[in-house]
């Protein structure tokens, strides 16, 4: 892997290099891992990378990789900037014939993410996004019994994504994290909704396997000059027929990061919530709640190879996203050997781009008074 952004001091690189590594199968070998040159490599050297791995721009390391002999040079980059680094970089990697890993958003334009998906299709290379929710082995519980149903035909969902770190302006004490995410430049046109609301629209897709279809979106901008909505509330219809609501927040005083989701089906329901990621709850019309654990009784295997550990022992956040990691990598080492296998299950470009598109489609619907609108 080589690595662009999450230099020293960053979070989500920090996070990307530990998911990475927990199983073993992925190894850092060179980066470019800040826009300052003296950045990027005094951050190379302290991860222990030589210094000719280490490069000053993202331009000179995918180029230079490019140079070096197979089995020598990186398999695939992982991007881990703020939202306006992610396009350039991973098209670049792309037509150099690199596999890329991407946070999300995928792109700041729906445009972007389609030349992305283009390339992507035509040369058949890999491409996985950083939606680690997924990778919870209850949230693979909760989707195979949807896939199986065993909820019976859905009819409403409800999916909230609460946090409270953007409650005060903290953006104008020089907060590095709040400063680009308010930062249209940056962030794109969404803000909360690009950065916390996509992930609770990927939940809702991965979940019920259907498609949101149309939304009406009302977005806030609390935060004294934003520009950038930092809260929402989405009235979703599905493609499947359920009707469902959306609420994500960065001012809602005291959250944490309160993701959780309840999906209604004709004979029962489940709920999921990020803060307890252990337990996946259901409720029935003919039996009585029921609890699933990881490792747990009854479990499909979708989630028995998502767990790690015994029955009982906590598996979160970290561990969620090296699922993602690890079913990239079983990918890649099969094509890599030229091995056909079943397709594991990690977020891909397909999935970066219906985030593009719902991001636009809710800014358009609260530009219209909430007019409903579709995710074409």
């Amino acid at each position: 892997m080589g690595m662009i952004g999450g230099g020293i001091d960053s979070f989500i690189g920090d996070v990307h290099r530990k998911a990475s590594s927990i199983d073993g199968m992925i190894e850092l070998v060179c980066g470019a891992f800040s826009s300052s040159e003296e950045k990027s490599k005094r951050s190379g050297k302290a991860l222990f990378l030589p210094d000719h791995r280490c490069y000053g721009t993202f331009e000179e390391m995918i180029l230079k990789e490019k140079e070096l002999p197979e089995g020598e040079r990186m398999d695939f980059i992982a991007i881990v900037t703020p939202n306006y680094m992610h396009f350039a970089p991973a098209k670049l990697a792309l037509e150099n014939g690199f596999h890329v890993v991407c946070d999300k958003p995928m792109t700041l334009t729906v445009k972007e993410g389609e030349i992305l998906e283009d390339i992507v299709n035509n040369t058949e290379l890999l491409f996985a996004l950083t939606h680690n929710y997924p990778g919870h082995p209850m949230v693979k519980q909760a989707r195979a019994m949807v896939a199986n149903n065993e909820l019976g035909k859905i009819r409403k969902v409800q999916v909230q994504y609460l946090q409270g770190w953007l409650a005060t302006s903290i953006e104008k004490t020089g907060q590095k994290q709040a400063a680009w995410r308010v930062d249209p430049t940056k962030s794109g046109v969404g803000g909360a909704l690009g950065d916390i609301g996509t992930h609770a629209e990927n939940l809702v897709e991965y979940i019920t396997g259907s498609k949101l279809k149309e939304i009406a979106a009302d977005l806030g901008r609390f935060g004294e000059g934003r520009v950038l909505d930092d809260d929402g509330n989405i009235l979703l219809r599905l493609e499947n027929g359920a009707k469902g609501t959306m609420s994500f927040s960065q001012i809602a005083t005291g959250e944490e990061n309160n993701l959780a989701i309840k999906v209604y089906g004709e004979k029962g329901s489940l709920e999921w919530c990020q803060e307890n990621p252990n337990q996946l709850i259901t409720r029935w019309l003919d039996k009585p709640k029921m609890i699933y654990t990881p490792n747990g009784n009854n479990l499909h295997q979708e989630a028995l190879v998502a767990s790690r550990i015994p029955a009982g022992h906590p598996e979160g956040y970290l561990e969620a996203f090296a699922n993602v990691y690890k079913n990239f990598a079983i990918h890649l080492n099969a094509k890599l050997i030229n091995n056909d296998i079943e397709i594991p299950d990690y977020p891909t470009v397909s999935d970066g781009i219906r985030g593009v598109k719902f991001i636009h489609a809710a800014v358009e619907s609260d530009k219209n008074n909430s007019a409903w609108t579709r995710i074409n």
